[in-house]
């Protein structure tokens, strides 16, 4: 049998998960890194502007939470939303749209002139952002082949590393160089605006997503592209509806909703469910709130931020250590050992005196947090059919970001009530829970993704 002939008899899924790593995976990979480092620098800046703006415009301590937390109420609608569309409309056009949308709003914050027209244009950042992240999660997943999926994943997540020390870095150098440090670092973020447009036309459709809709000749094209960057000797003639596609799973939007719940997937769902619930709370609790709560320790805003910026570096070891177990250990054991180490550096965060212990702790925190997100990103997607992906995926993250909503906002009252030491306790709390209810997951090591 030739290769053509070979080919001809596999499945679009089958060959995709046998191509080794190629240019086109790289250029997916980058291509959505990109969007994604950019969406953690807005995120990542957020933290350094509330901290500059309590001072400049004398915010109480509920109305600077609520610039962090009205972001996140639209990030929770945004992912729920998002991932409906992209299951409808596709991947990659709805990655680009979010890009626009979060890129402009940000944009814009920098000419707010006060409180109330920052929390609007929050809010939609928060769409954008919170659309953004499932989807292209989803997308890259689909293209990865089965062996190494879970690990290009988490590479992908290492992205919101760099946006991350991105934001930091504009937080140190940027914002308390001048009062309009704040709204120079805004208009950095306008930045995914334009880049969406290399999103729309440099990237390919899903081709998962592309044969699932009916569109077999577009699916074929767009593997034919893969298989030829990896060299093969001939490319296969487009063979119309695989012999083995089973029906989806859900095909409307109600249907889809419903089937996250049906008997086949409620496990999963309310596992997976409850892990990014309580990470979202302990991380965006911890994060978002680490500059101003060292400030309120005596710390001026540059040590502050100097400090958060030594501490973020941590997170790119955690992503490269998370990457390589679990194609080792396998999904469930890392997210859960990155979780119970989350936890454990908590409450020595929330305990230590000194300088030097400050940033030890904040460092291991940051290094286990992060390799826990880049785990968690790999499994999500894995847990579902190709018809329901995108929206499983996405309401998942809707769901957490009702965390994320909550947290910023319960930081004072808790930070009120016992100091730093009582904080970083629940959010250890938070984090143990979520340890145990990743072994409600499904672990997909190696396994090709359902295509149904």
């Amino acid at each position: 049998m030739t290769d053509a002939d070979t080919r001809a008899a596999a499945t679009l899924s089958e060959r995709l998960d046998r191509l080794p790593f190629t240019r086109r995976h790289l250029r997916v990979l980058t291509g959505s890194g990109l969007g994604w480092a950019l969406d953690a620098m807005d995120v990542g800046l957020i933290s350094f502007v509330i901290a500059a703006l309590a001072a400049q415009w004398s915010l109480q301590p509920y109305e600077t939470a609520w610039i962090a937390s009205v972001g996140f109420i639209g990030m929770a609608i945004g992912a729920s939303v998002g991932g409906l569309l992209a299951d409808r409309f596709g991947r990659r056009s709805v990655f680009a749209l979010t890009l626009v949308v979060y890129g402009l709003a940000t944009g814009a914050s920098a000419l707010v002139g006060g409180l109330v027209a920052l929390l609007v244009l929050r809010f939609f950042v928060g769409l954008g952002l919170g659309a953004e992240l499932p989807v292209a999660s989803t997308y890259v997943s689909e293209f990865a082949p089965a062996r190494i999926r879970g690990r290009l994943i988490v590479i992908l997540e290492a992205f919101w590393a760099v946006g991350w020390t991105a934001a930091a870095l504009i937080g140190f150098y940027v914002i308390p160089a001048s009062e309009a440090g704040w709204r120079w670092a805004f208009a950095l973020g306008a930045i995914p605006a334009a880049y969406a447009l290399f999103v729309r036309w440099g990237l390919p459709e899903s081709a998962r997503w592309l044969e699932r809709r009916g569109r077999h000749g577009d699916a074929e094209a767009v593997v034919q592209s893969f298989e030829e960057a990896a060299d093969t000797s001939a490319v296969a003639e487009p063979t119309g509806v695989s012999p083995d596609t089973e029906p989806p799973v859900a095909s409307s939007l109600g249907s889809r909703l419903a089937s996250l719940w049906s008997r086949e997937f409620t496990m999963r769902t309310a596992c997976l469910w409850l892990v990014w619930f309580c990470v979202n709370f302990s991380y965006y609790g911890a994060f978002i709130w680490i500059p101003s709560i060292l400030v309120a320790q005596g710390y001026d805003l540059v040590r502050s931020f100097g400090f958060t910026l030594i501490i973020t570096l941590a997170q790119l070891p955690g992503y490269a250590t998370a990457a390589w177990l679990i194609e080792v250990w396998g999904r469930r054991a890392t997210l859960s050992v990155f979780l119970v180490g989350s936890a454990a550096s908590a409450v020595v965060f929330g305990t230590v005196g000194s300088e030097g212990g400050v940033i030890a702790a904040g460092m291991a925190l940051s290094f286990f947090n992060l390799g826990a997100w880049g785990a968690l990103y790999a499994v999500t997607p894995e847990m579902y059919p190709t018809s329901l992906r995108a929206t499983g995926s996405g309401w998942a993250a809707g769901v957490g970001r009702i965390a994320s909503i909550i947290a910023p906002l319960a930081v004072p009252a808790l930070l009120a009530m016992g100091g730093a030491p009582t904080l970083f306790v629940v959010f250890a709390a938070f984090f143990v829970v979520a340890a145990v209810a990743a072994w409600g997951l499904v672990d997909k090591r190696g396994v090709a993704l359902d295509d149904r």
